[in-house]
C-alpha cells in the first residue's frame, strides 16, 4: 500500500478503517496493473498525453514504485496532434525514463496502406497503425484509458476485454469478472485490452488529479485560442483541413475536456483556469466529455461500437 493511500485512511470506530471513494478506485486500478504484470508477458500502455492516459500512467508508477514501470508506452500519432500535448508526452517519457513506441498514421498514408479521408480527420485511421504496432511488437495486453461513463459502447466493456487475432472486439465473448477476478487467457495471436479506469467518472478523474497534484497539458484549462465553428463545436484551425472558406476563425476563451487530435476534438467555452474551476464546471455539466466535444463519435449512433469491432481503442 502506498504512503498516500495509508495517509488517506480514515478511522471511523476503534480499529475499523474505510477508504475514501478515490482511494477505493486507486486501489482497484493498482490491483489491475499488478494483475496484468503477473499474467502477461508483453503489456503496453496506450499513452496520448490526454488526462486519462496521464492518470493511468500515474497509477502505474504508484503500482510498482520504487521499481520502474515494467511496461513501455505506445502512442498512435495522427500527425494532427496538439503541439502542447506532444511536448507534454515527450517530457513525461524523459522524466520517468520510459520507453515510447510511436505508430505514425502518416507513414501508413505515405506507403498506401491508408488513404486520407475527405473530411480531413485522421482519428478513424488510427486502427490499422495500432493493430500493426501490437502485432509487430507482440504486445499481449494493451492498457487503455477508456471509462464506462464516456460512451455507451465503452459501457459494455469488461476490465479485461478479449480481442481476436484481427484485433476485433466481440461483445458476446466478454467474460464475467466477479469478485475482481480477471481472466487473461487468450490464444496465440489474440490480445487483451485492459481498462484500469473503467469504473472512474470524469469527475473522479479530475478530483484525483487535484488530490495527487498531477500536471496536465495547459489546453485542459481556459486559454485564448483561434477556433472556428463546425457541427456545433469549436475546432482548432490547422493544416488538416479547417477552416473552409465559409467558416470564420474567432479568438475565444476556451478549454478542452478531452484530447484527441485537432481534426476531431472540439473545445468548450470556459473560464475555468484551475483544477477547482474545472471540477465545478464538470459537476454542473449534463453532457459527457465525448458527447460534447468529439466529432468522430457523431458519425453515427453506433460510431464507437463499429470502430471497436474493427480493433479501435
Amino acid at each position: 500500500m502506498t504512503t498516500a493511500t495509508t495517509q488517506s485512511l480514515r478511522e471511523e470506530s476503534g480499529n475499523a478503517f474505510t477508504l475514501s471513494h478515490l482511494d477505493a478506485l486507486e486501489a482497484e486500478s493498482v490491483h489491475i496493473f499488478r494483475e496484468v504484470a503477473g499474467e502477461f508477458e508483453r503489456p503496453v500502455i496506450l499513452f496520448s498525453g490526454g488526462k486519462d492516459s496521464i492518470v493511468m500512467l500515474h497509477l502505474a508508477l504508484k503500482a510498482f514504485w520504487p521499481a520502474p514501470v515494467p511496461f513501455s508506452l505506445l502512442h498512435v500519432d495522427t500527425g494532427h496532434n496538439f503541439p502542447e500535448v506532444i511536448e507534454y508526452r515527450d517530457r513525461t517519457v524523459a522524466q520517468h525514463n520510459l520507453r515510447l513506441h510511436v505508430a505514425h498514421v502518416q507513414d501508413f498514408i505515405d506507403d498506401g496502406r491508408l488513404r486520407e479521408r475527405p473530411d480531413g480527420t485522421r482519428n478513424p485511421l488510427q486502427t490499422v497503425p495500432l493493430l500493426d504496432a501490437i502485432e509487430s511488437n507482440k504486445f499481449d495486453a494493451v492498457f487503455g484509458g477508456g471509462r464506462r461513463d464516456e460512451e455507451k459502447a465503452r459501457a459494455k466493456e469488461r476490465v479485461f476485454s478479449l480481442r481476436d487475432e484481427f484485433g476485433a472486439w466481440d461483445p458476446r465473448r466478454q467474460r464475467p469478472e466477479l469478485w475482481s477476478l480477471y481472466n487473461g487467457k487468450h490464444a496465440v495471436g489474440e490480445h487483451v485490452r485492459v481498462f484500469p479506469l473503467s469504473n472512474w467518472t470524469e469527475l473522479d478523474v479530475w478530483q484525483y488529479i487535484e488530490r495527487e497534484n498531477i500536471e496536465l497539458p495547459e489546453i485542459y484549462y481556459a486559454h485564448e485560442r483561434d477556433v472556428f465553428a463546425r457541427d456545433g463545436m469549436w475546432l482548432t484551425a490547422g493544416a488538416w483541413g479547417g477552416p473552409k472558406d465559409s467558416e470564420t476563425v474567432q479568438r475565444r476563451l476556451i478549454r478542452y475536456r478531452t484530447v484527441g487530435d485537432m481534426s476531431c476534438t472540439g473545445a468548450v467555452d470556459s473560464d475555468a483556469v484551475s483544477i477547482a474551476d474545472v471540477i465545478t464546471e464538470i459537476a454542473a455539466s449534463r453532457l459527457t466529455e465525448r458527447g460534447a466535444t468529439r466529432a468522430d463519435d457523431k458519425l453515427s449512433e453506433a460510431a464507437m461500437e463499429d470502430r471497436k469491432r474493427e480493433g479501435y481503442f
